[in-house]
């Protein structure tokens, strides 16, 4: 039986705000390491992590009152939260594109003032001609590739790889056959012929 995945971060996230959104109510951290492991499968050791994640993203508010730290949260603070982000992205996205409108006018400007002269052409015509020399070349060392020790080295690799992981479900195959066989007393050929396992199916030297 496979292991039980885990709560990734974000799901952890999630789950600690459903626990002040549903209750509406004020909690301290040792309230929510009693209730976040109960209610939402969040073990206790990560509950002071999850707070302070959401309290940094803004999502939670905290207060010290007191000897005591409480915190809480209502669906409207999330609500705030993503507003406030989507209008901070809007405004970065419009920087950016004030920044691309200057740019382009500065390429505009500076190609219509742009002389042309005998050296520049023969500077584009050697750069284009060194253009196609690199690629010449290329396909050339490619042909030889095969002969480079360095990448038949790193093909040995794979291969010795390749062949350890078919020869470890190999051996799976073969332990389950022998359970199949064993547990539900069926012949080797009835349980090729359903898992359509090759009945010459074998290790690889």
């Amino acid at each position: 039986m496979s292991k039980k995945r885990g709560l990734s971060a974000e799901e952890k996230k999630i789950r600690m705000l459903e626990i002040f959104h549903q209750s509406k109510d004020f909690f301290q951290l040792k309230e929510l390491e009693k209730i976040a492991p109960k209610e939402k499968a969040i073990t206790m050791q990560s509950v002071k992590e999850v707070v302070q994640s959401l309290v940094d993203d803004h999502l939670v508010d905290s207060e010290k009152i007191g000897t005591s730290i409480y915190f809480w949260s209502f669906p409207s603070k999330a609500k705030n939260a993503q507003k406030r982000k989507f209008l901070d992205l809007q405004t970065e996205l419009e920087e950016c594109a004030k920044k691309l409108k200057k740019t382009e006018d500065s390429i505009a400007v500076e190609s219509a003032n742009r002389v042309e002269c005998e050296e520049r052409t023969q500077l584009l015509l050697m750069f284009h001609d060194l253009e196609k020399k690199e690629e010449r070349l290329k396909k050339e060392m490619q042909k030889y590739r095969d002969s480079d020790p360095e990448y038949i080295s790193q093909l040995k690799t794979e291969c010795r790889d390749l062949k350890m992981a078919i020869n470890r479900w190999t051996e799976n195959i073969f332990t389950l056959k022998s359970y199949i066989k064993n547990t539900f007393h069926i012949d080797n050929a009835t349980i090729e012929q359903s898992f359509n396992i090759p009945a010459d199916l074998d290790y690889m030297e």
